[in-house]
């Protein structure tokens, strides 16, 4: 049952439009399907491990979180607004179905690794989503805290989330090559001011928090 539990919850987690999915049409539009879907295994990935820390760490974290938010935001709203500097500066550049402002490279480039690490580590919503997704499976028995069943939900929360990512870069993939310049240029413009947004209530998040103190 757990299993069935974390594929649904990893699935359903990965699927908002965040700053982690814009990075991964980012990726499958400016360069590739295997761009894209190594963006989103990254993210898979670092879902599986938050999960596995956070099931067999549980009833062991006594750390708070909250001291440290102002600064893991400041830095998640400082990646944000890089990224989408980068989108608006390449959506001027885009032709063809490829942005030119420097040119591609056939194998994976480390760029897009660490951006999906940055945005992913200086997110704090995702420490307490995974808390609170450990929280209820222990809390309910359906997974112990020892054994292989913290391993095994975790990489069915992984693989939930896989199964999202791959179908998105898929279908990115497979319907961008119908777009004109225009249209996507449109598109990275609309990406960054998502981006732009989500920055600036990220750290309106942290002056309201600093209010409140």
């Amino acid at each position: 049952m757990y299993i069935l539990f974390g594929l649904i919850t990893g699935f359903i987690a990965a699927i908002p439009l965040g700053p982690v999915n814009v990075y991964v049409i980012s990726q499958t539009m400016k360069r590739d399907f295997f761009h894209g879907l190594m963006a989103g295994v990254t993210t898979a990935v670092l879902d599986t491990i938050y999960c596995l820390i956070a099931v067999i760490g549980v009833s062991q974290i006594t750390f708070n979180l909250n001291k440290y938010q102002a600064y893991m935001k400041g830095i998640a709203a400082l990646v944000l607004l890089v990224l989408a500097v980068r989108l608006a500066r390449q959506s001027r550049s885009y032709k063809n179905g490829q942005a030119t402002e420097r040119p591609l490279q056939s194998s994976f480039s480390a760029k897009s690794l660490l951006g999906v690490v940055a945005l992913y580590v200086s997110n704090p919503s995702l420490y307490f989503f995974w808390l609170f997704v450990a929280g209820l499976v222990t809390s309910h028995y359906w997974v112990r805290e020892s054994g292989a069943s913290p391993w095994i939900f975790a990489l069915s929360c992984g693989t939930g989330g896989f199964l999202w990512y791959f179908i998105l870069v898929r279908y990115v993939a497979t319907k961008h090559h119908q777009f004109s310049p225009q249209t996507f240029r449109r598109i990275f413009i609309v990406m960054a001011v998502i981006l732009l947004i989500l920055a600036a209530y990220t750290l309106l998040t942290i002056f309201y928090k600093i209010k409140l103190l």
